[in-house]
């Protein structure tokens, strides 16, 4: 099974063959800076199955969360940092290779990007269905390089 490295390079790769798809089809269209941002939820959604285990890939999965975290409250965005606290809190519930590596938490992981800001600040759902989606591409890629699909 591949390491964190093993695991971004499989999030790159699908991240950008997702955005690719999408923009080659019509489908979506996003600016540069979209793009980019959801090329990093990829890849945070890529190293998110193994966050629960002390690695590099769990050091670098939390030092980019507290730099965003700290940029939010910084920002004075309180709200969204307590989101952010929420789901970075979420890996501790369990054991490693538990519910983390399971294909209905590919899907439920990621809800909280389109369920809270939903709820918070009324947000339009299909706006965020970027999101949601490539953080759930990131985890599939994750399972995928995992074997936990055959």
């Amino acid at each position: 099974m591949p390491g964190y490295r093993g695991h971004l390079t499989g999030g790159v790769v699908v991240g950008i063959l997702a955005l690719a798809g999408v923009v080659w089809f019509g489908v979506y269209r996003p600016d540069l800076e979209t793009g980019m941002i959801l090329l990093a939820i990829t890849l945070m959604g890529a190293l998110f199955p193994d966050v629960d285990t002390d690695s590099k890939g769990q050091n670098f999965f939390y030092a980019v969360l507290a730099v965003l975290d700290l940029a939010l409250m910084f920002k004075e965005h309180y709200r969204w940092a307590a989101i952010l606290g929420f789901v970075a809190m979420l890996p501790a519930l369990g054991s490693h290779r538990g519910w983390t590596h399971t294909w209905w938490a590919m899907i439920l992981v990621p809800m909280p990007i389109l369920l809270l800001p939903v709820i918070f600040y009324h947000r339009p759902v299909e706006n965020l269905l970027p999101f949601y989606a490539a953080a759930t591409l990131g985890y599939f890629s994750h399972l995928l390089l995992d074997g936990k699909f055959w």
